[in-house]
């Protein structure tokens, strides 16, 4: 994108509010602003709480320029429209997945969900299934501490950069349920919580089935 291109770029609109529509899973309304009317989409819980037609609305812009046309998404706040455009610049999140993570939890909820790879709550928006989870979590989970970190509680922190639970097998046993769990089909970040989140029920005497066992009954919940 050349220079010429960002100066065009539309951060914020203050205008009348008019015509909201929704067609399929996407929900929008004509903004008029000066005289000139912006067709502008929002995430569904935003469109449901939008004023009455007529009423004054300033937004916080994402303006997305494709090949295909020029598209505004429109948030209440600087902070949820910083996370929508995070959470595009993952590879395989379009601007509708996006509009639907945040339609489905408020920006706390999502940025902890992400950041806990808590894929159960990140399953919950339309599209998003548990691989597109985890690539969220992956991706995004340092970098959404360190711009989010007021939404973040410290234990996440802990969680998210790898560190060990209080209790956890040995190293052998360990190996034996990373081996059996992977052929399973789950990844590392997966088995890495879920070792963390049975490391209170088991004693430092478990054995690698006791682990294996209560590790696929939390990722079974966690994932249902």
């Amino acid at each position: 994108m050349g220079a010429d291109a960002r100066l065009t770029m539309i951060g914020w609109l203050q205008g009348r509010l008019a015509e909201p529509w929704q067609q399929a899973h996407r929900c929008g309304a004509l903004l008029i602003c000066q005289g000139v009317g912006y067709e502008v989409q929002f995430t569904l819980r935003q469109w449901r709480r939008l004023p009455e037609a007529g009423s004054d609305l300033c937004l916080h812009i994402h303006h997305s320029i494709r090949d295909d046309g020029w598209t505004l998404y429109g948030f209440p706040d600087r902070q949820e429209r910083d996370l929508f455009r995070e959470l595009v610049a993952v590879s395989g999140v379009g601007p509708q997945m996006a509009l639907g993570l945040l339609g489905a939890l408020e920006v706390h909820d999502l940025v902890r969900a992400i950041v806990h790879a808590d894929l159960r709550s990140l399953c919950l928006a339309p599209g998003v299934g548990k691989r597109t989870a985890e690539r969220l979590s992956v991706e995004l989970r340092r970098r959404l501490q360190e711009r989010f970190a007021g939404l973040v509680d410290p234990l996440a922190e802990d969680d998210a950069t790898g560190g060990e639970p209080a209790t956890s097998p040995s190293a052998p046993c360990r190996e034996e349920v990373q081996i059996t769990l992977v052929a399973l089909g789950y990844e590392p970040l997966e088995i890495h919580r879920a070792l963390r989140s049975v490391a209170a029920d088991l004693g430092e005497d478990a054995g690698a089935d006791d682990w294996i066992r209560e590790c696929l009954r939390w990722l079974s919940r966690a994932v249902a």
